[in-house]
């Protein structure tokens, strides 16, 4: 009996009443078929109480949910896509992302689509489009207290965010540099076009095999994006005597202390996205943030 999944976001009705509807579409057709809810990716923020709030990689792979599933189906925004990534990437399960959100930066199709879709699914019509998500690790006297898996940006800074901190990081096995900022950004090319973005770093193109690391507000002219090939860690080490806030694709965290340090590398596991065409990158950036739009009325 092949097997499918199925994530949905449990706060949307209209994603919660499509997800039973799917389960029993699949079922009848003789499909085994897991329901998770996309909550279970989330794994939650550190507080003063309890400054470690940490779920391990493992554990977060839904109850049903292992790498002879097919495929499986989100429905969601982008919140959701970037949570079922943290639950079946270990698994190595492709996902098809059903945009039941507000921008779907990250999604494949509407929600009215969604029948042409299936049918596209089950006749293997579709392509498979990997995606590098990184392997964030925070270490405190060379133990692992904090890790999570991250398909957009880990970002670094402390509480408030406006005030400005050091930071020393090293890139590979090139010496640390300082860096005066009201934090870091380590990006892959998916997040290129999330925080980092606004952040005023470079968007990179899915599929080149690098790595973004921008600060946010430098206070130098010197201190600008840096983008380096994803073979290469990156190490930061506070450098004032403050606690600062780690994140991980801005719904997960943990207290970092200045004794620790934090470990960003690419992951194992890559994030597989299900295509039902040749992705078009420059398409979405025109669609969903308005790159190449003519602002100003050209002369006829």
């Amino acid at each position: 009996m092949p097997k499918a999944g199925i994530i949905y976001n449990d706060d949307k009705p209209i994603a919660c009443q499509v997800a039973t509807d799917l389960e029993a579409k699949l079922t009848s057709l003789g499909w085994d078929v897991a329901l998770a809810t996309g909550a279970g990716g989330i794994l939650g923020y550190a507080s003063p109480e309890s400054p470690i709030c940490h779920t391990p990689i493992d554990r977060l792979v839904p109850p049903g949910f292992d790498s002879e599933m097919k495929f499986a189906i989100v429905l969601g925004g982008d919140g959701t896509v970037l949570s079922a990534f943290r639950q079946v990437a270990p698994c190595n399960i492709p996902l098809l992302a059903v945009n039941t959100g507000h921008l779907g930066f990250l999604t494949e199709i509407l929600l009215d689509q969604l029948p042409a879709a299936l049918d596209a699914l089950l006749s293997e019509d579709y392509e498979i489009e990997e995606r590098t998500m990184l392997h964030v690790q925070i270490i405190r006297e060379e133990a692992m207290l904090w890790e999570a898996l991250c398909l957009n940006e880990m970002v670094l800074h402390r509480e408030p965010l406006t005030s400005m901190c050091h930071f020393e990081i090293s890139v590979g096995r090139h010496n640390r540099v300082d860096i005066g900022a009201d934090g870091i950004i380590v990006s892959t090319p998916t997040g290129s076009t999330a925080y980092a973005l606004s952040a005023g770093g470079p968007v990179i193109v899915p599929g080149i095999p690098v790595m973004i690391l921008v600060p946010i507000c430098p206070h130098s002219l010197a201190s600008r994006s840096l983008v380096f090939p994803n073979r290469d860690p990156v190490t930061i080490y506070p450098a004032i005597p403050h606690r600062l806030v780690l994140t991980a694709d801005g719904n997960a965290g943990s207290y970092v202390l200045p004794d620790d340090h934090v470990c960003v590398k690419k992951a194992p596991y890559p994030a597989r996205f299900v295509r039902l065409r040749p992705p078009e990158f420059f398409s979405v950036l025109r669609e969903k943030l308005g790159w190449g739009v003519a602002h100003v009325a050209k002369p006829t």
